[in-house]
This record gives structure tokens, C-alpha cells and sequence, in this order.
């Protein structure tokens, strides 16, 4: 009997990241919760009657950006939705992977179903049943100035919904008209509102957000156990790690990552006490609990902030069904998301670029006091000598991805929309950061492996379990083979999530 899927309730207040993730990649089913059920039926009862009262309100009654002025005849107001979708999406580019879909539909749910918008129930249950059946819209990736929200590439999502555009349904792209009928749903014509409702927002930045920081909370933990097999490698000195030195400068980032790096060595042999060989590592061993530490309190601030935007209603105007009020502001703005994007980006890249150093001083036998590039036949072999190369060439890469997307700014709806946050631009180039981390950290993995097999006594408690791990799937190095083949098996590992414990 096959497992069912998990299902998740959405009230538009306490989805979590780790929920979006499972929506994302485990396909788990979506489903609205009675009270935000109740709450979207609210908010339309008060769109239908303003429209009934022909009250003049942004993106009911009027045009959209420059021509937020120009008054919509009453007879052309569902015309008017359907041109915004037509009109916006205007995405270029190769087309997000399923995952960030998946991430951007759940997300959009989730911010409709808190009752601010004015959608109908049936139009938020088809974008429901679409991504509970598996119709993924084709969502190019370039276009979003990250304000007006999202508008280009939740545009192309919303074109789906009405038939059109293109859509993958089951491994083949289809128009949106046949993914629909082939999942057993019928396109919808949208009312007052809707359109805009579905697509000012900011869930495409947010989507790629939320699984980034999933990714990078399995990269941290295992940078941790990794680097600590390094430490082992090059018998160094844990006392760097002591609690009482780390209290006298308490970010919290930096003092656990200190206690978990002496739990992972905890009962090794292959450490080294101060004055016994030398005083005091270099940085890239002595300093792992301040620079990880710093890309964990990093990572937290990132989390946070982004925990809040998935249960925010992040579109424009906000209607307060309570009091009648129709308030026009900027909650599609992306500012909060591209500061966290780009910050996140940085702390990764130097959880890369620590990482790196410590391969340089693995493979180099004038740092290590091992065998050169870590094979007993060096000349005839060349053992680890490219794989630093390959290490030091991505974290370059993402010292380059690092240059901020969120200092930019550029104007635009002739000058209306007079400053933008450029937040999607940032947080497609952290997924790119997070996946060069992993490919880097994997790179350490192998060569603390290998590095190891040249000492001798017994490893720590969590270092022993992360060796374990990388032997079963990956033989020791004893001649030259195709290293890229070992290189993505354990950036395998590293992603699995099995060094997080």
C-alpha cells in the first residue's frame, strides 16, 4: 500500500518553512483550514460591494500603476483582471524547477487564505487543486523588479489558471488549457479584484527563500561535523573551542557552534593540546566557531524574516472586511526579503570560503604534514591537487554572486513605481551561493576522509559517524580515478541531510 501524503493545513497565519519544503518537494497536499475558508468569503463579500456601490478603489474600479487614475466602466471589469494576467506576464528566461513552483503556488495560498485580498473561494481552491493534482504553470525566471511584488512570474502562474500559457503536468509541458482537463479541472474566469489579487505579492523570492534556508540549515550542521574531521586530519587544537572563552563574546551563533564542534570531537585521539605541538592554529581552524558562528546567527535573522513574510498578506490594496476599510500601501514591496536574500548569500559564500582554506591546508604537505595532495604516490598520482582548484573556483564564483542585488534600484510604470527592491534578483543568486556551498563542503568531506586514513587513534564521537557515512559510499582514494564521480556523491550526502544530527 503506498504512503499517503502528508497533509497541511493552511490558515494564512503558522505555515512554517519546513512546511514549505514538503509542499515543495514531498508533495504534500494543501488544504484550507474552515476559519480562513470563512475569512476569504468575508473579504469578497466586501469586494462585491464596493463593486455594487461603484466606489472608486485601486485595482477594483480603476487601472493599474501609472493608471491607478483612469476609472474602469463597470462592463469592462472583468476584462480588466484577465488583461492584467495577459499583460504582466512578460517572464523571460529558463523556467524555475518544480520545487520553487510548487513553493510559489503554496505560499500564494497561504497569503490569500488570510482574508485580505477579496478573492472568490473557488478561484483560491483551483490554484489549490492545481497544485495538489501536480499542474506546475511554467514560470520563467527573469522579470521581477521584486515591487510590485512578484508580478511577471506569478502572472505566468495565474495564465494556468484562465487556460493559457503552459504548463508540466505528470513530466510533460502542456498549454494550460490541457494540463487542466488532463487533471480533471476547468480554467476559470476571473471577477473584480482577482487578478491582482493573484499576482501582487511575493512569493517567488519568498519561495526560493524558504527552501534555500532549508538547504543551508543541512549545510550548516554538516560544515560543522566536517570541519571538526578536518581539525582531526591536522591534529588540531579544540581548547580554541572551550565554552569559557567563548562566554567572555556571547553571540550565540559562535557559542554553539563551539559546543558542537567538542561534541563531534568528544573522546577523540587525534587532537593535539596547547604547547604540545604548537601554540595555536591558523584561522581556518582556530576561528571555525566565530565564522560559522556568525553564518548561524545569520541564518537565524534569515529564518525569522522569513517565516513572517510566508504569513503575510503581501498584496495591494488590503481589505479589512471588519471595518469596510480599503487601505492602498506597499506590502508588495521586497525589501525585507532582498536585505535577508543577499545577507544570507554572504554568510554562506564564507561558510564556502572558510571551507576552502581548510582543503588548501589538507592537500598542501607544507601546511598538513601529510603526503602531498593526499596520495602515497605523488608524481605518478596527483591525488586531491584539482580538487582545490575546483573548491577555490566556485567559492570565486560566488564572490561574484555576492555583490548585493538589493543596493540596485530602477524606476519604473513611468515613474510610479519609483523604487524596487530587486529581491527575486537576490534570491536567485543565493540558491546558485547555497548550491556552490555544497558542492565546496563536499570537496572538505573527501579530503578530511582521506586526510584521516594518514593518522592514526580514535576519531570523535560525531566525527566517527560522518566517516562512516562517506566510506560507505565512497572508497578511499588509493590510485587516481575520475574525482568528479566522488565529488558528487558527497555533495549527495552533505544534501541528504544525513551529518545533521
Amino acid at each position: 500500500m503506498s504512503e499517503q501524503p502528508t497533509v497541511i493545513f493552511l490558515d494564512g497565519d503558522h505555515l512554517s518553512i519546513d512546511q514549505v519544503t514538503a509542499i515543495a518537494r514531498c508533495g504534500a497536499v494543501i488544504r484550507l483550514t474552515p476559519e480562513a475558508a470563512e475569512q476569504v468569503r468575508r473579504s469578497r463579500a466586501l469586494v462585491d460591494r464596493m463593486v455594487r456601490e461603484r466606489r472608486v478603489v485601486y485595482g477594483i474600479t480603476t487601472g493599474f500603476g501609472k493608471f491607478s487614475d483612469v476609472v474602469i466602466p463597470a462592463g469592462d471589469i472583468r476584462r480588466l483582471q484577465e488583461n492584467l494576467i495577459v499583460s504582466h506576464a512578460c517572464g523571460m528566461g529558463e523556467p524555475y524547477p518544480t520545487e520553487v513552483v510548487r513553493a510559489i503556488m503554496a505560499l500564494r495560498i497561504n497569503a490569500l487564505a488570510k482574508g485580505y485580498s477579496g478573492i472568490r473561494e473557488e478561484t483560491l481552491q483551483l490554484l489549490i487543486e492545481m497544485c495538489n493534482r501536480g499542474v506546475h504553470p511554467v514560470i520563467p525566471q527573469q522579470g521581477s523588479l521584486g515591487a510590485s511584488g512578484d508580478l511577471a512570474p506569478l502572472a505566468h502562474m495565474v495564465l494556468v489558471m484562465l487556460g493559457k500559457g503552459e504548463a508540466e503536468f505528470r513530466g510533460k509541458r502542456l498549454s494550460g488549457a490541457e494540463a487542466l482537463h488532463a487533471a480533471g479541472l476547468a480554467p476559470i474566469r476571473l471577477e473584480a479584484k482577482e487578478g491582482l489579487a493573484l499576482i501582487n505579492g511575493t512569493q517567488a523570492m519568498t519561495a526560493l527563500l524558504a527552501i534555500a534556508l532549508h538547504d543551508a540549515r543541512i549545510l550548516l550542521e554538516s560544515a560543522e561535523v566536517i570541519a571538526a574531521m578536518t581539525v582531526e586530519a591536522l591534529r588540531g587544537i579544540p581548547k580554541a573551542f572551550d565554552p569559557q572563552l567563548h562566554l567572555t563574546r556571547p553571540h550565540p551563533g559562535q557559542q554553539e557552534s563551539a559546543r558542537r564542534l567538542l561534541a563531534h570531537l568528544h573522546g577523540s585521539e587525534r587532537t593535539t593540546a596547547p604547547g604540545e605541538l604548537r601554540v595555536q592554529d591558523p584561522y581556518s581552524l582556530r576561528c571555525i566557531p566565530q565564522v560559522h558562528g556568525a553564518t548561524r546567527d545569520a541564518l537565524e535573522y534569515v529564518w525569522a524574516a522569513v517565516t513572517r513574510e510566508c504569513n503575510s498578506a503581501t498584496d495591494n490594496p488590503i481589505l479589512f472586511p471588519d471595518t469596510g476599510e480599503v487601505i492602498s500601501g506597499g506590502n508588495f514591496h521586497g525589501q525585507p526579503m532582498a536585505l535577508a536574500a543577499d545577507f544570507l548569500a554572504i554568510a554562506m559564500a564564507e561558510l564556502a570560503n572558510i571551507s576552502e582554506r581548510r582543503t588548501e591546508r589538507l592537500v598542501n604537505p607544507q601546511l598538513s604534514g601529510l603526503p602531498g595532495f593526499l596520495t602515497e604516490h605523488g608524481g605518478l598520482h596527483s591525488g586531491f591537487m584539482i580538487t582545490q582548484y575546483t573548491a577555490a573556483s566556485i567559492v570565486s564564483e560566488n564572490k561574484v554572486l555576492c555583490h548585493p542585488a538589493s543596493v540596485d534600484s530602477i524606476p519604473s510604470s513611468a515613474n510610479q513605481e519609483d523604487h524596487v527592491s530587486m529581491g527575486t534578483t537576490a534570491a536567485r543568486k543565493l540558491r546558485a551561493v547555497v548550491a556552490n556551498t555544497a558542492r565546496v563542503l563536499a570537496i572538505e568531506y573527501l579530503a578530511a576522509a582521506q586526510a584521516i586514513e594518514f593518522g592514526s587513534g580514535r576519531l570523535g564521537d560525531g566525527t566517527q559517524r560522518a566517516y562512516e557515512h562517506i566510506r560507505r559510499a565512497i572508497p578511499r582514494l588509493t590510485e587516481d580515478r575520475e574525482m568528479h564521480t566522488d565529488m558528487a556523491k558527497a555533495e549527495e550526502l552533505i544534501r541528504s541531510g544525513v551529518l545533521v544530527w
